[in-house]
C-alpha cells in the first residue's frame, strides 16, 4: 500500500516550538500572530476553550488542534487550573501548506482515543515536566510526530469530509492522490489515474470529484502551484520551477499559477515576507485577566 503521508511530509514539513509546560489558571488568551498554527496537550483540568463564535468544554485528558493562526482563549479554574502543553506549529509553505488548509479550524481529541500515541504522549509529559537536558527540542520532535499520529487518525477514521485528507481516506483515490503527489511532473492522463486507483475512467472521474471537491486536472493543478510557490520561496528561478513542475515554459506555469492563486508567480513572490521567520519562532503573547 502505498504511503499516504510519505510525499506530504517530505515535501510540506510541519515544526513545533514549545513555548508552555505547566498549569494554565484563570483567563489566558493566545492571540493569533498571522503565521503559526497551534497545537495544545491537556493532560488534567477542566478547560473551556473559545475561538471566534465556538466554544468547547474539556473535561478529560485532549488534544486541541489550530491548524491556521486562531485567536483563542483558555478559561480554567483560577487557583488549580489545568496542566498544559502547548506549542507553535510552523507549516512548510505557511497558507498553501497542504495539510494546513485541508484541516477543519479546530480539532479535539481526547488523547486516548488516537491510536498508538499513549507511549508517545507519556514520554512527552514527562519530559515537559522535567528539567532535563535537552528536554524542549525532545518534547518539540515528540509533538512533530504526535501531528503525524493525528493525520494518520483523521485518515483512517474517515473524520474528515471534502478535500484532500478525504481523498486520502479513500481506499482507492489515494493512490492515485499519492501518484500525483509523487511525480508532479508527469503528464497524467485520466485513464493511468484511474488506472492507479484501480477504477474505470467514469468511476473515477465522478468518485473523485463527490470525495474531494474537484476535478483531479485541478487537484493536479494546484498540487503543481503549491510545489512551485515552495520553490519559489527558497528562491529557484522560475524556468527551473516550470520543468520540475511539469510545466513546458514559464509561460504555462505562470497562467497555472494565476488560475489558482489570483496572481502571477512575480506578483506573489513580492508579497512574501522580507525576512520570513525560521522554524522555531518566538512564541505569541498570551494575555491574562
Amino acid at each position: 500500500m502505498a504511503d499516504r503521508l510519505a510525499a506530504l511530509m517530505e515535501h510540506f514539513p510541519v515544526a513545533a516550538n514549545v513555548f508552555n509546560a505547566g498549569a494554565l489558571c484563570g483567563i489566558n488568551t493566545l492571540e493569533s500572530d498571522g503565521d503559526h498554527g497551534q497545537l495544545h496537550l491537556v493532560r488534567s483540568g477542566t478547560v473551556e476553550v473559545r475561538y471566534g463564535r465556538s466554544s468547547l468544554l474539556i473535561e478529560r485528558p485532549s488534544l486541541l488542534l489550530f491548524p491556521r493562526p486562531l485567536t483563542h482563549r483558555f478559561v480554567t479554574d483560577a487557583e488549580r487550573g489545568a496542566d498544559m502543553v502547548c506549542a507553535n506549529l510552523s507549516f512548510d509553505g505557511g497558507a498553501t501548506n497542504p495539510m494546513a488548509s485541508a484541516l477543519p479550524d479546530a480539532i479535539c481529541l481526547p488523547l486516548e482515543d488516537i491510536s498508538g500515541a499513549e507511549p508517545v504522549l507519556a514520554l512527552l509529559f514527562e519530559e515537559a515536566f522535567a528539567q532535563r537536558c535537552g528536554r524542549v527540542a525532545l518534547v518539540e520532535r515528540l509533538f512533530e510526530v504526535v501531528m503525524i499520529q493525528i493525520l494518520r487518525q483523521l485518515m483512517e477514521s474517515g473524520e474528515v469530509k471534502g478535500g484532500m485528507l478525504s481523498g486520502l481516506s479513500h481506499p482507492r483515490l489515494r493512490n492515485a492522490l499519492v501518484a500525483m503527489h509523487e511525480a508532479p511532473a508527469k503528464e497524467w492522463t485520466l485513464e493511468e489515474l484511474a488506472a492507479a486507483a484501480g477504477m474505470s475512467r467514469s468511476v473515477f472521474a465522478t468518485t473523485f470529484r463527490a470525495t474531494v471537491g474537484i476535478t483531479p486536472g485541478q487537484y493536479l493543478q494546484g498540487w503543481r502551484v503549491r510545489m512551485a510557490q515552495k520553490a519559489l520561496r527558497r528562491g529557484r528561478p522560475l524556468k527551473v520551477i516550470a520543468a520540475e513542475v511539469g510545466y513546458g515554459s514559464e509561460a504555462a506555469l505562470s497562467r497555472a499559477f494565476k488560475a489558482q492563486s489570483g496572481q502571477s508567480p512575480r506578483e506573489w513572490k513580492n508579497h512574501l515576507p522580507m525576512a520570513p521567520l525560521p522554524f522555531g519562532p518566538t512564541p505569541p503573547k498570551g494575555k491574562s485577566s
